[in-house]
């Protein structure tokens, strides 16, 4: 399974006005991880809200909620190579048994059927009673160059 951005942002990101309703704030906006586990099969047509694909959430242990963990953002533009990056910082679940083959990253609204997904990425992890951490890329989750 690749990494990917679901349909549904992309028309968000550029502005697609059946899209515009559920604008998405990368900043302001409560962003979330929630892992999910290897019955999860990538749609990036179908995978708009994240009740698409909660049913294959893992299960709460440890620091892992149900719904996932709260991502903290930073946002960035660099001028000398003309390119804009997303990022958030790594993630680290403690005291968790739970076996994970990727993460879905969403707005929470507080309601999954109005809650939007970004994408989807590669996220093999596995702990017993144990810490996992989740690196993120240092180029960060989405990044966007005018080249």
């Amino acid at each position: 399974m690749a990494d990917v951005l679901v349909n549904s942002f992309l028309g968000r990101l550029v502005g697609d006005n059946a899209q515009i309703g559920t604008a998405i704030d990368l900043e302001a906006d409560t962003i979330k991880l929630m892992l999910l586990d290897s019955n999860h099969t990538n749609d990036i047509d179908a995978h708009v809200f994240i009740d698409n694909v909660s049913a294959n959430e893992v299960s709460a242990s440890g620091s892992y909620p149900a719904g996932g963990v709260t991502l903290t953002p930073a946002s960035t533009t660099d001028d000398t190579n003309d390119l804009g990056q997303w990022d958030v910082d790594d993630v680290s679940i403690t005291s968790a048994t739970i076996t994970a083959s990727s993460a879905a990253i969403y707005k929470d609204t507080g309601t999954p059927g109005t809650s939007p997904v970004i994408g989807i990425w590669d996220c093999v992890v596995s702990s017993t009673s144990g810490t996992i951490t989740i690196t993120i890329d240092a180029n960060g989750l989405i990044q966007i160059s005018t080249s």
